[in-house]
């Protein structure tokens, strides 16, 4: 069995960092906000260099390096351009990147030595393959904590989550498999056998799809996602290692890290139609959204190259790092406050013909203030609950229609005051009722909207005293356990 020399410094770096492993790892010191404009930017990550480089691929440019965690491996961009993730492999972490300033919000402990990542389609998780592990961390990225961990095979490397959100591929490199995550469960619902020393995973824009690179057979496995099986085994290049498939699903793009090329494969025929000549020890490749360029970082070159994909030639040439693998593309927004409503209900059950209250809070998670217009709270209550009151300090409110409104700055991370509604529950209101509120205006972008889910009680009746009962004062009435005896009632 061949092992390319990729594969022998796979180990390599596996030895070095087990012996780093036990020592002080030095710490990514705070960096300034760094703002970028909105625009398309492609994230680079520079092993040697415990950084980042963010190429603005307007001027194809590096326009911000972003400190990071020991030995960074891969980065992956959240589909909304708000996040950029980040594998530290010596580290243990992923470094979690605010684009609209370029900085680290949160640094999350995965596994051992993560190496690769992806995020779902809407942007709720985020997988990490961890190679020392044999496991996969799977990060909520509301909360940037580790929701789940998937065994899987051995000394996984890559992961692609399909666009349909219902499925993730693994390539475990050691055991020359396929593992195949159902997401809603967080468990492997198939092993697919692969070639030998598979890298890279990528799949197609409808799902259909899975295109693995063999890194020591020179293949590319396609597989057909609906059966799990290898339908093609295509030859590519020397040691394919990164792969990446067009926006519109009719090329892949596969890196030949021995051969200092890339391999463009038709996906109707499964044939290589082109090979572009890149950079030394090209190592991964991310296409741009709009589709017209595809950028390879090139390791030994410490540069990235730039493919015009519809002429399939290189057209630009940008240095960045020490030893770049990883690169992601991703359209940054334009910076934004984004308003969060929180809503609680409060004293417990609702009790039918009785009070109940809501509390109402808002709180701006974006990157900038609101912008000084009109913040509207809007309530919408379910058949059975009447409204009674609604205020909060320093806003406005009516009951008809039911919302508050104020237009006060509301800086990043802070709350307004909050809003109590109190409602009358009428004696027919069903046993459970649900209440939906929104939030728009200062400038945010989209709604917030929250719902509160009650159970709703008949109201307590008022008992009489206990001496009024019969058979008080009966003999064996004060007896210890009259009336909680065990068994049936």
């Amino acid at each position: 069995m061949r092992r390319s020399w990729w594969g022998g410094l796979l180990r390599a770096l596996v030895a070095a960092l087990v012996l780093v492993a036990g020592l002080a790892l030095p710490m990514v010191a705070p960096q300034p906000a760094q703002a970028v404009p909105p625009g398309t930017y492609a994230y680079v990550t520079n092993f040697n260099d415990d950084t980042v480089s963010v190429i603005d691929t307007a001027t194809n440019t590096v326009v911000v390096t972003v400190p990071v965690g020991d030995a960074p491996w891969e980065v992956a961009v959240s589909p909304g351009g708000t996040r950029a993730y980040v594998t530290n492999r010596a580290h243990g972490t992923v470094s979690v990147i605010n684009t609209a300033t370029d900085t680290v919000v949160a640094t999350v402990p995965v596994g051992l030595e993560p190496l690769g990542v992806a995020v779902s389609p809407d942007g709720t998780r985020a997988y990490v393959t961890n190679y020392g592990a044999d496991t996969v961390s799977v990060i909520n990225t509301n909360t940037n904590t580790v929701a789940a961990t998937i065994p899987v095979g051995d000394a996984p490397i890559g992961v692609a989550v399909s666009p349909s959100g219902t499925r993730a591929y693994v390539t475990n490199s050691d055991g020359d498999t396929v593992s195949v995550i159902n997401v809603a469960t967080n468990t492997v619902v198939a092993t697919i056998p692969v070639g030998d020393f598979p890298f890279g995973v990528a799949v197609s824009p409808g799902s259909t799809r899975a295109y693995v690179t063999n890194s020591d057979a020179d293949t590319v496995s396609v597989l057909d996602t609906a059966t799990n099986a290898v339908v093609a085994t295509v030859p590519v290049g020397d040691v394919p290692q990164g792969v990446a498939v067009s926006r519109d699903g009719a090329r892949v793009y596969v890196i030949n890290a021995d051969a200092d090329t890339v391999s463009v494969l038709d996906t109707a025929t499964n044939a290589v139609v082109a090979t572009v000549p890149v950079g030394d020890a090209p190592r991964e490749v991310a296409v741009s959204p709009d589709g017209t360029r595809a950028y390879v970082t090139n390791a030994n070159d410490d540069t990235v190259s730039v493919i015009n994909t519809a002429t399939n030639t290189v057209v630009a040439t940008v240095p960045v790092g020490d030893l770049p693998f990883g690169v992601a593309t991703g359209v940054v927004p334009r910076p934004a406050p984004a308003l969060k409503l929180i809503k609680l209900t409060a004293g417990g059950p609702f009790p039918r013909g009785g009070p109940g209250a809501y509390t109402l809070t808002v709180t701006n998670t974006g990157d900038l203030p609101t912008n000084g217009s009109t913040v509207t709270v809007t309530d919408t209550l379910p058949t059975g609950l009447t409204p009674v009151s609604f205020s909060g300090t320093g806003w406005s409110c009516t009951l008809t229609p039911l919302s508050c409104t104020r237009s006060d700055i509301l800086v990043p991370g802070a709350s307004y005051p909050a809003l109590t509604l109190t409602v009358q529950i009428a004696p027919d209101t069903p046993r459970r009722v649900t209440n939906t509120a929104t939030v728009t205006g200062g400038g945010a972008t989209g709604t917030g909207i929250a719902t509160a889910t009650t159970t709703v009680d008949r109201k307590q009746q008022h008992k009489p005293p206990h001496h009024d009962r019969p058979g008080h004062g009966k003999p064996g009435h004060d007896r210890p356990d009259h009336g909680h005896r065990p068994g049936p009632r």
